[in-house]
């Protein structure tokens, strides 16, 4: 009696991945054919004649016919594409059934394929376990290609904007006006200090007044003087603030917050209160990323080992005192890396800022007043009509960038930080 090299899920295994696999890489890419396909049979079609040879029009119709003829809409502003819909549903329809039919011959092609390899002195587990680890291997390889791409986009599309603005005069210029640029030197209003200053106001000093504070002296109470039970359901009461969507806070910093902002200034006599001002953006964006610093304070001081807290007890210190003089010294690593993590977080912030912070880029220390942040203008710059190949448009690729690199730079310096931290208590 011969023995099987691998048990029989593995040779079923073999098999099942040799059908599926070859069959949804056929269908991914069919799916990105298709419709070039379905369009070129539609042009075909005589009533496609009377179509605009090029241009935005053309391109309206056959878009207008293809939401007819997948049921998203009932009729075109453009007649022609009403009498182009059935075209398009014959067509989507032949091709739909072409590529179901090749993916199923495709699929019993792989799997027979499969079967018939399948004796018992056939490694069926080592062909799947290699099979898995190219899977892992592809995937770990699309993130970081895809990190890759993103890279490379910003820095061709910076480098075509630092070629006709320098680089001096866009990091270090102090008038910011994309609206009105010069021909002859744009890099007169295209000064982005103002945005960088902004994104700082509002990110890294009124978001963070608030969250340090109220983070970690949550974290201590969890940690320290909350119950079991009320710690059990008051962590993730707490964390549920991470994942209210950010449209949600710039809902509530445009409605609520910022009106609220004003009207108590005007009460204390200030009656040149912004109701767009850096103070309303900056609580709202603060009261986000609480969960970020809570969190991070949360698990640090909780690694900390019990012999120093218990040491300090026995010694005769208060629990306020044990907290104050070992607790959080020996946690201050891992603090200072969430709260730097916090800071990367706030200053990428794109939707708190869009809908409650202004447009206006100033240098002022004074949180009534307006001000803009590095997303939110290249929001505004990637919003509009100018083509791109003007330095208006190019300008949020150079912001995106800094802000990229701004962030990557707090992101390493707070893993490095918590990376000493855990080795110092791991």
């Amino acid at each position: 009696m011969r023995r099987f090299s691998s048990l029989p899920g593995h040779y079923g295994w073999y098999v099942a991945l040799w059908a599926v696999i070859p069959a949804v890489l056929f269908v991914l890419v069919w799916a990105s054919v298709s419709p070039a396909l379905v369009t070129d049979r539609v042009l075909h079609d005589p009533a496609a004649q009377a179509l605009p040879q090029f241009g935005f029009a053309r391109a309206s119709i056959l878009s207008e016919a293809r939401q007819i003829a997948s049921g998203n809409m009932i009729a075109g502003f453009n007649p022609l594409s009403t009498q182009l819909a059935p075209a398009y549903a014959a067509a989507q329809s032949a091709f739909d059934w072409i590529g179901t039919v090749l993916a199923l011959i495709l699929a019993f092609a792989g799997g027979a394929f499969a079967y018939v390899r399948v004796r018992p002195d056939f490694r069926a587990r080592s062909r799947v376990e290699r099979i898995v680890m190219l899977s892992l291997l592809v995937a770990s390889l699309i993130a970081i290609l895809t990190t890759v791409g993103i890279v490379a986009s910003l820095l061709f599309e910076s480098a075509r904007f630092f070629s006709m603005v320098p680089i001096t005069d866009f990091l270090f210029g102090t008038h910011w006006s994309p609206q009105v640029i010069d021909s002859k030197d744009p890099g007169a209003t295209l000064g982005a200090v103002p945005l960088f200053w902004g994104t700082f106001f509002i990110g890294a000093i009124i978001a963070m007044v608030v969250a340090i504070p109220f983070g970690l002296m949550s974290a201590i109470y969890l940690t320290q003087y909350a119950r079991p039970r009320v710690r059990r359901w008051m962590k993730p009461i707490l964390e549920m603030l991470a994942g209210v969507p950010t449209v949600v806070y710039g809902y509530f910093a445009a409605l609520t917050v910022a009106p609220a902002v004003r009207d108590l200034a005007v009460a204390a006599g200030i009656q040149w209160a912004s109701s767009e001002s850096a103070l309303a953006a900056g609580l709202v964006m603060g009261v986000m990323i609480i969960p970020f610093v809570s969190s991070m304070a949360d698990d640090s001081i909780a690694a900390v080992p019990s012999s120093m807290r218990d040491g300090s007890l026995a010694m005769g210190a208060t629990s306020s005192e044990t907290i104050r003089k070992v607790l959080l010294p020996a946690a201050l690593p891992g603090v200072v890396g969430g709260v730097l993590l916090a800071v990367s977080r706030a200053i990428g912030e794109t939707m708190i800022v869009v809908m409650a912070a202004s447009g206006v880029a100033t240098l002022t220390l004074n949180p009534l007043a307006s001000t803009t942040t590095v997303t939110k203008q290249i929001v505004d710059l990637l919003t509009g009509e100018a083509s791109f190949d003007s330095p208006k448009t190019l300008a949020a690729f150079a912001l995106g960038l800094t802000l990229f690199v701004v962030t990557l730079l707090l992101n390493i310096v707070a893993l490095a930080i918590v990376k000493r931290y855990r080795e110092a208590y791991e």
